[in-house]
């Protein structure tokens, strides 16, 4: 039995945290993310979890670090300038292997923008916004329902694989409101366990099958080292190329190894599809209007949406490559995700950008502009 209701996007974002099973929040309030935090402040108290509002963002990102290994789901929310404060504790998170889900209600930058206008513009942020080489998760839904859903989901991978996960989100889904049913019931994703006793030699580093430690809770009575630096099995800093390699190859491998179970591209109208538009998050509704008012003209294009942004998917793009003469990347910024669809595709068809960054949303009449232009220099 699932219940209606009229909700914005940020609203499903908190209320898909919750019932993932999220009990602390830690962030500070900036637009156009503020109403998630809004949510889990009315919320958390009364499922028994802990809303915080930290002085700064990074401070808010060392609580649900804090929270985290103290046993907690946790999540945070911002925007772009509020993103870019918390980069260094994301890229802690990503060393130690702490879960956590960070929410990204994009808007227009850099630096403070244009704060009520929505963007597109941090897409490569989320993948190398923190230093050095890391492995991270970046997932965008499209509408209020898939907020929720997607909520859900960061949380279950950040717990499964013990990673910064971020939820990429924009302001036109954020600010979007639509009438959602939404489940009684959703599939969680549990804390990992320890499998060894501190008398059984209990190793907190130690990677399970899957390549992912059973790090315990802090004050469950286990001894554990938690750092930035690289560290071995014992989670103790080891200056060696050797355990330097394995702990790098193994941070990228233990996500890598899912990639077909993590990376969700939606496809429609790809069976006759000669032209497809890619596109993500709330440029995607805009983006699948100007496919079906392109088909109704007789253009035989498709539609492509990237649910997950990382892992890239290399695989299902070079595949599309292969079948069209042309793709299309729709996006709310001056091109940043064309160049990993052209890097998939590996020359094998035509890609052109449509781009958009005056604060403004696309109107389908401008993406099917630029389907009109490429089926011209394609077919002459």
């Amino acid at each position: 039995m699932s219940k209606a209701k009229l909700m914005q996007g940020n609203e499903a974002v908190a209320e898909g945290a919750l019932a993932a099973g999220v009990r602390f929040y830690g962030g500070y309030p900036i637009t156009p993310s503020t109403e998630i935090a809004e949510g889990m402040a009315k919320m958390l108290p009364q499922v028994g979890g802990v809303f915080m509002q930290a002085e700064d963002e990074i401070a808010g990102m060392g609580l649900v670090l804090g929270a985290s290994l103290a046993g907690k789901k946790v999540l945070t929310a911002s925007s772009g300038p509020g993103i870019s404060l918390k980069q260094e504790l994301i890229g802690y998170a990503a060393a130690a292997e702490i879960p956590v889900v960070i929410v990204n209600v994009q808007r227009v930058g850099p630096s403070t923008g244009q704060p009520t206008a929505p963007s597109q513009g941090d897409v490569m942020q989320a993948r190398w916004g923190t230093h050095g080489d890391h492995s991270v998760i970046v997932l965008s839904p499209w509408s209020v329902k898939e907020a929720y859903e997607i909520a859900v989901r960061s949380v279950n991978y950040a717990e499964r694989f013990r990673t910064p996960v971020i939820l990429l989100t924009d302001e036109i889904v954020g600010h979007l409101r639509e009438n959602v049913e939404l489940p009684e019931e959703v599939e969680i994703y549990p804390r990992r366990t320890p499998k060894k006793t501190r008398a059984e030699g209990y190793e907190p580093y130690a990677p399970d099958d899957d390549l992912v430690p059973n790090v315990a809770n802090f004050g469950e009575g286990y001894h554990i080292h938690v750092t930035g630096l690289i560290h071995d099995e014992t989670g103790f800093p080891v200056g060696s190329p050797e355990v330097t390699e394995d702990f790098i190859k193994r941070m990228h491998e233990k996500i890598s190894r899912a990639e077909d179970e993590i990376i969700d591209v939606k496809q429609e109208f790809m069976n006759d599809a000669d032209f497809a538009v890619v596109s993500f998050g709330g440029t995607s509704r805009t983006a699948y209007e100007a496919v079906k008012n392109a088909r109704e003209k007789g253009v035989k294009v498709g539609f492509v949406r990237l649910v997950t942004i990382f892992p890239f998917a290399d695989k299902i793009i070079r595949e599309i490559a292969g079948k069209v003469k042309g793709l299309v990347v729709a996006e709310l910024n001056y091109g940043q995700i064309v160049h990993e669809v052209r890097r998939a595709a590996e020359g094998q068809c035509k890609v052109n950008l449509c781009a958009k960054y005056n604060m403004q949303i696309f109107e389908p009449e401008e993406i099917e502009t630029a389907i009109d232009e490429i089926v011209k220099e394609v077919n002459g």
